[in-house]
């Protein structure tokens, strides 16, 4: 690669991020934030049309710049289409998806998402909730993240205003994923499978297989049927 090719090239890359800024203008801050499905198929178009005209020298420069444009608008188009209708913005951006309601898990909505239980449970730790039992409704939203409303007795509340002792945390343990047990988890919380099932039996199961999440946190067992159904999932239609 000579001088010229060098420049060129150089030149190509810093006009393509000016491009780009105008057109991410023209999208709207939305683009950079959180991105619905098709804003980052949006995205992700618009990053391949800058990688194949600046290393692709068979490719047009200027087709590569009114494709960028082109797509800049029908997202802006698209984008102005979902604000005046319902219908559509619901076609194309989606709409928020209840996982957890009144502290019940909805295993028809994870299908729907699809995410398994672990994922799910990962989730809900990032947030600063180890113990799904403080979750009083857990919300995917159209962009991907997971919004958590929890309990009362687990809303957030400063110690030092409360003039209170903080107790020593445990962490939660999970005992059954899937209507499976986990051997090991139950053996760490000196439990064995046969108290797990009649602790399943108590709360008025008739198997494991039943149970989507069963986990163990202050000294009980708490389990989570499958199959459960959203009452208020239209709500957020």
């Amino acid at each position: 690669m000579d001088i010229n090719e060098i420049l060129t090239l150089i030149f190509k890359c810093i006009f393509s991020i000016i491009v780009l800024f105008f057109v991410t203008k023209i999208i709207g801050k939305k683009q950079v934030s959180q991105l619905s499905l098709f804003d980052y198929v949006i995205g992700i178009s618009i990053g391949n049309f800058i990688a194949e005209m600046v290393l692709n020298s068979e490719v047009k420069y200027s087709d590569g710049i009114l494709a960028m444009f082109v797509f800049g608008v029908v997202s802006y188009i698209v984008s102005y289409i979902t604000m005046k209708s319902i219908n559509i913005r619901r076609l194309i951006i989606g709409v928020p998806t209840i996982i957890v309601e009144n502290g019940k898990i909805i295993e028809e909505a994870l299908r729907k998402t699809n995410i398994d239980i672990n994922d799910f449970l990962e989730q809900c730790r990032i947030q600063g909730y180890f113990n799904i039992d403080d979750i009083s409704y857990a919300i995917m939203e159209a962009s991907g993240d997971i919004s958590i409303l929890p309990k009362g007795k687990a809303t957030p509340v400063t110690r030092s205003d409360m003039k209170i002792k903080s107790k020593k945390e445990t962490l939660t343990a999970n005992l059954i994923i899937d209507g499976k047990f986990l051997s090991k988890n139950i053996k760490d919380c000196n439990l064995t499978i046969n108290k797990v099932k009649d602790e399943i039996r108590k709360q008025g199961y008739d198997s494991e297989n039943e149970i989507l999440l069963g986990i163990y946190s202050d000294n009980k067992i708490i389990l989570y049927k499958k199959d459960v159904s959203s009452k208020n999932y239209s709500l957020l239609e």
